[in-house]
């Protein structure tokens, strides 16, 4: 069965916090993409990511997150992640996007980016 992955966007110091919730497998991340593209096209230039209830990443789902990255650099903006789980930061160190992409430990960290 699959399960989309469910986002809430909440803003704190005009800073969106996207809370995602679920897997960000090959179907999801297309989920994540369509919303993200959205809010990139709008006046967004600090994006960050709420990954507590977030128990999977796959490939696709990394394609996603740097091209969110990418954009917003080019756009003097942020993107950061946050609350990853170790096995998501693995992950992102084997493919040695850990020092690509910006990851803070919580929440507080990262608002304060």
């Amino acid at each position: 069965m699959e399960m989309d992955l469910q986002i809430q966007v909440e803003e704190i110091n005009k800073k969106l916090i996207l809370r995602l919730i679920g897997r960000i497998d090959a179907y999801s991340s297309v989920t994540l993409e369509k919303r993200l593209k959205l809010l990139l096209n709008g006046k967004n230039k600090n994006i960050l990511l709420d990954f507590t209830n977030v128990e999977y990443l796959s490939s696709a789902g990394i394609r996603v997150l740097l091209f969110a990255d990418k954009k917003l650099k080019q756009e003097h903006g942020s993107f950061i992640l946050f609350a990853l789980n170790e096995d998501i930061k693995e992950i992102l160190k084997i493919a040695g996007f850990d020092t690509v992409l910006f990851i803070c430990e919580n929440e507080q960290q990262a608002l304060s980016k």
